[in-house]
């Protein structure tokens, strides 16, 4: 009598495998650890095999395990192929992206709306935190695509584009010209220590006049002419503006803005979100033309759907 081995437990195995364990695994899964804990189990059972050595806090491959590792990215990569050719561009899903709240604009209204134009029945949720806390999230599997702003990017992250930190103010404000300055921070923005310790370089006096979590009122203190900020060139919110200082205040250093993409999730649809993302930041830069769609021929399909 013909056994079917269980695609659902094979997809955890993989991802398991790649994750290097089953807590990471689970969160890019969506799934509970017991719940893929449990189709271990039973992939194990089904083939009356031991396939994972466990004694080792990284989870380990027997020979068992490798063995069937290759049949089971065929039969997965066959199973998605199945569903992208027969169903065509009727994906459906939904995708994580995290951004820093200071940089969701200009770029990613532009790349959300292009990008629900070429996947209309996707659902892209969009995570507005700190860079600190986006990459913890993305190192659970919990989000699917991260922006970050950093000196620097960590393994698997690139650069999409570096930029000055810029003073500004409310519109013909005066605080940038009081003493000591009166400064409005988020308290975990990691664009805070480096302003400070610029100013003390520079010999001005500070002050730390607003303290928030909240970046609405971060941007309503400064149009309030109530303290100053720094926030990346380009991406000035509303009822502000750059201050011309003239000098009176000290250059500020560049932070680039990194893009972070999950390796086991979503296939063509998040290559294709992660795709326009850098076409935006690119033309954020002059050096390309506004939005086009993705070019879905660059892609190897690994899932029709992401986050399902």
């Amino acid at each position: 009598m013909p056994r079917n081995l269980d695609l659902t437990a094979l997809r955890s195995f993989v991802a398991v495998v790649d994750a290097g364990g089953v807590t990471r695994a689970a969160g890019f899964l969506n799934l509970t650890q017991s719940a893929v804990s449990m189709q271990l189990k039973r992939l194990e059972e089904a083939l009356e095999l031991k396939l994972l050595d466990r004694r080792s806090r990284r989870i380990a491959l027997t020979g068992a395990g490798e063995q069937l590792l290759g049949y089971a990215r065929r039969m997965l990569s066959l199973n998605d192929e199945i569903f992208a050719r027969l169903t065509a561009q009727e994906y459906e899903g939904e995708i994580v992206l995290g951004v820093p709240s200071d940089i969701v604009y200009p770029a990613i209204p532009q790349v959300l709306q292009r990008f629900a134009t070429e996947y209309p029945r996707m659902k892209v949720q969009l995570l507005s935190s700190y860079t600190t806390r986006l990459k913890q999230q993305f190192a659970r599997g919990e989000v699917d695509i991260i922006l970050t702003t950093e000196d620097r990017h960590d393994a698997g992250g690139e650069t999409l584009i570096e930029l000055p930190l810029i003073w500004i103010g409310a519109p013909g404000g005066q605080a940038w010209k009081s003493r000591p300055l009166r400064l409005a921070y988020e308290r975990a923005c990691i664009f805070r220590g480096p302003v400070q310790a610029a100013l003390d370089r520079a010999g001005i006096p500070w002050e730390m006049a607003v303290e928030s979590d909240s970046t609405r009122t971060i941007e309503a203190s400064v149009s309030a002419d109530l303290a100053v900020h720094t926030v990346l060139d380009g991406s000035e919110p509303p009822h502000v503006e750059r201050i011309q200082h003239g000098g009176a205040l000290p250059e500020l250093p560049s932070t680039q803005i990194n893009l972070y993409v999950s390796d086991l999730t979503g296939g063509r649809v998040t290559a294709d979100l992660a795709a326009l993302i850098r076409q935006a930041y690119r033309s954020q830069a002059g050096r390309a033309a506004p939005l086009a769609p993705p070019s879905h021929g660059d892609h190897h399909l690994a899932g029709g759907f992401a986050r399902a």
